[in-house]
């Protein structure tokens, strides 16, 4: 059996950076365990599969998978696999037109709007399939242990680590400075004795600053789950937005930001996220990003 795939960069307009994403385009006939070991064999942050949607008003039924675990939702596979069947002009057999695709996922369902420059697709934008939820505090000390990091370096004026999700899990870490962002080394042992994976996908810091066009600089960790560091983390940065949505006093807005990832890695990763707050709310929150094609071809299964 022979299995089409795509391989695309995701959150950049430049070929090796961004987070280089696997689309397998049709997986119809794949069990759950032969996804999972495709994935492992990528050994990419994720890998999607493109399956037949349940209503055929939507465009896909998308499973998305790590090197170790299935997610319930994701935002850079989601914004690439988006783009690349915008790109194709199909799925599955159906054509895919317009600028508005819908995936049904785990999660619910992940509207996209396709970024067209002239007739060619060049970027993506989701809108996350659930509205921004507030989970336990985590230990200030527990942090900077599993980021071998002085407990000092942790901001917690605005607000103390806390797992924050628009669809999955993270825990959201600010930090002093851009030089603690950079300097942070994850350990494997403390996230297995302190942050499961059914507790949180991974940990997520971040640091207001200004580089460039940039206002936040992240980085995202999640070891148990095989991605030791992501390049670009659309479901956290989109719970992120939302969090500081949900922090600013502001009965009603629109919050947008410009978030690097990746840059401390050599994949630099550019992503836009927005947030709309009303009457006290968070009611909405968006990422988006450009993608560059890079590979495609066929497996063996």
């Amino acid at each position: 059996m022979q299995v089409p795939f795509t391989t695309v960069d995701v959150f950049t307009e430049h070929k090796f950076g961004g987070n280089p994403l696997a689309v397998v385009t049709d997986a119809r006939g794949l069990p759950s365990g032969r996804m999972q070991a495709i994935a492992a064999e990528f050994n990419l942050a994720e890998t999607t599969f493109v399956l037949p949607p349940d209503d055929p008003r939507h465009t896909a039924h998308v499973r998305i998978f790590t090197p170790k675990a299935e997610l319930p939702f994701a935002g850079h596979p989601n914004i690439g696999t988006a783009f690349v069947l915008a790109n194709t002009g199909a799925c599955l057999g159906r054509k895919v037109a317009g600028d508005r695709l819908v995936f049904e996922e785990k999660a619910g369902l992940v509207a996209l709007d396709i970024v067209r420059d002239k007739d060619a697709v060049i970027a993506t934008r989701l809108a996350a399939p659930q509205r921004l939820t507030l989970g336990d505090e985590v230990a200030v000390e527990i942090v900077a242990e599993a980021c071998s990091l002085p407990p000092a370096e942790i901001e917690t004026r605005a607000h103390r680590p806390i797992v924050a999700s628009c669809g999955v899990g993270f825990v959201m870490v600010e930090l002093r400075s851009r030089a603690a962002l950079a300097a942070v080394q994850p350990r494997s042992d403390v996230f297995v004795r302190h942050l499961p994976m059914e507790r949180a996908v991974g940990i997520h810091l971040y640091v207001h600053t200004k580089e460039g066009d940039l206002d936040i600089q992240s980085r995202m960790f999640a070891p148990l789950y095989g991605v030791p560091e992501d390049p670009a983390t659309g479901s956290a940065n989109v719970a992120l937005i939302g969090l500081l949505a949900h922090l600013d006093t502001r009965a009603e807005l629109t919050l947008s930001r410009a978030i690097g990832q990746g840059f401390d890695m050599g994949r630099p990763s550019i992503l836009q996220a927005c947030a709309e707050k009303k009457a006290g709310e968070v009611t909405a929150t968006y990422i988006g990003g450009r993608c560059v094609q890079m590979m495609s071809g066929t497996i063996e299964v």
